[in-house]
Order: structure tokens, then C-alpha cells, then sequence
């Protein structure tokens, strides 16, 4: 019997343990690390090989060729921008994860379950620091989804060309790089409705998949933006957390002083009381 109250106890302290640890967790921090992370996997992943399908395009069925040397061309802008890619990806992994830290030492859950701390001057520094460059990255974020959505609509009017194929028999139309500023306007790259590149080019996987990948990187910008609104949202939340403990912290000092004075002064009052009476 009292085997079986032991393990009874156990089990609940076990319990509220488990409890206790699942209350501590800052889940609005941790569903925007969360969100932020799948998109950031989404718009570098997809984005990478969209540009790789792109570069596939452009040397198969436009011709378009590595200038010599070190000249900045359309391949070079490329390759700048999977390193901007790879950038982007490890930079926003180390700060999710410095926003995750951030939200669990800002939880109110924290003071139940480590007792009483002090907000210092770093502290508040530290989240206005934080909410300032995330809303730096929004915009910045912000700026990536335009960017990203230019190759959307360029593939898309290339892919809607060669899901119409059939009405465009006979149409003199062309697709020229030059318009889009990926070659110089002293190279004629131009690829003609009804001609064996369209139609090679129309019936390839890689259009298909390049235009779906860009589509999915477009995605995965705009889940990253969201997340660094919801970000925005809960270090808000945090620093008016902060504050209010901070103020908080400032009445019970004066409170536990004042309670100091009063005791010392009765204290004080007693042993004149004492000295006086003997």
C-alpha cells in the first residue's frame, strides 16, 4: 500500500514537473522561430536552384555564354546572389535562435519557475535592440518579396506562352533576354514562337520546374515576412513585460525600504522604551 502511494506521489511529481517545464516554454517565440525557419529554408532552398535552372535556360536555349574574364555579367550576378543566399540562411538561424533565448528569458513563466529577478538597465536595452533590428529585417524582407516576385512574373509569361502554344501558331512572337536586361543590348539572344528551341525549351523540365521553384522561394520570402511581424508582435509584448516589472521592482524596493525605516524606527523607539523604564 504504501509502495503504491510512493509511486502515486512520484508520478504527480513527475507530473507537475512535465507541467511546470511546458509552462515555461515561450510559444509565441517558438511558432515565429518555427515560421521563420521554414521560410528561410524555403526561399534559399528554392531559390538556389531556381537560379541553377535559370543559368540551364539561358546557356541551352538562348545561347547566352560566360563573358571572359572577370566581367559582371548576368552568370556572375547569379553566383553573387546564391552567396547572398547562403548568407541570408546561416545569418537568420543564429538569429532565431537569439530571439528564441530572448523570449524565454522575457516569459513571465521564467518567474515562476527560477523565483524573483532584477530587470536591469541591459536588459531593457537589450529588447529595444532587438525590436529595432527586427523591423529592420521586415523591411529588408519586404524588399527580398519584390525582388522575388520579378522572376515570378517573368516565367510566368514565359510559361503561359508555352501552355498556349496551340492558339500562338502562326504569331510572330519572341522572347528576347535583352528586354529583361539579362544580356547587353548589343547581343541578340531571341528565341521565336514556333521555332525548335521554343519548343524544346517549352517541353523541357526545367522551365516548368525553375517557374514552380521561384514560385516556392516567392512563399517561403513572404513566410519569413510574416514571421518577423509575429516577432514584432511578441518582443512588443516582452518589452511592455520588462517595463512593467521594472516598475514593479522600483515600488517593491521603495515598499521593502520604507518597511526597513518603519522597523528600525521602531526598533529605535523600543530600546528607548527599555531604557528609559529601567
Amino acid at each position: 500500500m504504501e509502495e503504491d502511494l510512493d509511486e502515486g506521489q512520484t508520478q504527480k511529481g513527475c507530473m507537475e514537473c512535465c507541467l511546470k517545464c511546458l509552462g515555461g516554454i515561450p510559444y509565441p517565440s517558438l511558432i515565429a522561430t518555427i515560421l521563420l525557419y521554414a521560410g528561410v529554408a524555403l526561399f534559399c532552398g528554392c531559390g538556389h536552384e531556381a537560379l541553377s535552372g535559370t543559368v540551364t535556360i539561358l546557356q541551352n536555349y538562348f545561347e547566352v555564354i560566360r563573358g571572359p574574364g572577370d566581367g559582371l555579367d548576368v552568370f556572375t550576378i547569379i553566383d553573387i546572389i546564391k552567396y547572398v543566399i547562403y548568407g541570408i540562411a546561416s545569418a537568420f538561424f543564429v538569429y532565431g535562435i537569439l530571439l528564441m533565448v530572448e523570449g524565454f528569458f522575457t516569459s513571465g513563466a521564467i518567474k515562476d519557475l527560477y523565483g524573483d529577478f532584477k530587470i536591469t538597465a541591459c536588459g531593457r536595452c537589450v529588447s529595444a535592440w532587438f525590436i529595432m533590428l527586427t523591423y529592420i529585417f521586415m523591411l529588408a524582407w519586404l524588399g527580398v518579396t519584390a525582388f522575388t516576385s520579378l522572376p515570378v512574373f517573368m516565367y510566368f509569361n514565359i510559361w503561359t506562352i508555352c501552355q498556349n502554344m496551340t492558339v500562338l501558331e502562326g504569331a510572330s512572337l519572341c522572347l528576347d533576354p535583352r528586354q529583361f536586361g539579362v544580356v547587353p543590348f548589343g547581343e541578340e539572344k531571341t528565341v521565336c514562337a514556333g521555332s525548335e528551341k521554343f519548343f524544346k525549351m517549352c517541353e523541357s523540365n526545367e522551365l516548368d520546374m525553375t517557374f514552380h521553384l521561384f514560385v516556392c522561394a516567392l512563399a517561403g520570402a513572404g513566410a519569413a515576412v510574416i514571421a518577423m511581424i509575429h516577432y514584432l508582435m511578441v518582443l512588443s509584448a516582452n518589452w511592455a513585460y520588462v517595463k512593467d516589472a521594472c516598475k514593479m521592482q522600483k515600488y517593491e524596493d521603495c515598499k521593502s525600504k520604507e518597511e526597513q525605516e518603519l522597523h528600525d524606527i521602531h526598533s529605535t523607539r523600543s530600546k528607548e522604551r527599555l531604557n528609559a523604564y529601567t
